[in-house]
């Protein structure tokens, strides 16, 4: 019995070794397999990570553009928005200003003042009635009312083919152009 007895110990020493064996392989492939699922989810979560950064750098970068742009945009609007209402104030002045005959007349002196041979000076009826003695004493030339120029006057000479323009919105664009640059520094 003891024959019997030690060989069932030696079996039974025998299967747990075995089993214990066994397990260790189980375990060690259990943790392989972790250790691998672990890897692989940090290799996986530095990815991501990696490509937030990058759309998030990306995103910031449209963002500072949109801004920049939006930004002058805006500096555009305000400029074309002050730019127009210098214009509105310059025709509106002028106008005021031919509008004045005192002024006017003045202005149509000077403007001819030095000019020789026939000429023709076109304006509307108020001005015209102004003009009318100053004018009749040149002799060389002729006033001519259109109603169409509204404030100022035009002076043609050399036979129609030289024509000075004094009207409102000759004088406000030209007005205007020779302040843009002043006006674009001041922006």
């Amino acid at each position: 019995m003891e024959d019997l007895q030690s060989l069932l110990e030696k079996i039974n020493r025998d299967g747990v070794e075995k089993a214990e064996a066994e397990a260790k392989k189980i375990v060690a492939a259990a943790q392989a397999k972790a250790d691998e699922i672990v890897k692989n989810a940090q290799a996986a979560a530095a990815k991501a990570k990696a490509e937030a950064q990058t759309e998030s750098e990306a995103y910031a970068a449209r963002a500072a553009e949109t801004v920049r742009q939006s930004a002058r945009d805006i500096i555009l609007g305000v400029k074309d928005a002050v730019t127009a209402l210098l214009e509105q104030l310059l025709t509106k002045d002028v106008d005021r200003a031919l509008a004045d005959e005192k002024t006017a007349t003045a202005l149509v002196a000077e403007a001819i003042n030095g000019l020789t041979g026939p000429g023709e000076i076109t304006c509307g009826a108020k001005l015209a009635a102004a003009l009318k003695a100053q004018v009749a004493a040149l002799k060389s030339f002729t006033l001519v009312t259109d109603e169409t120029i509204g404030s100022g006057f035009t002076i043609k000479t050399d036979g129609g083919r030289v024509e000075h323009a004094f009207t409102v919105e000759t004088i406000a664009t030209e007005l205007a152009k020779r302040l843009r640059p002043d006006l674009a520094k001041l922006m």
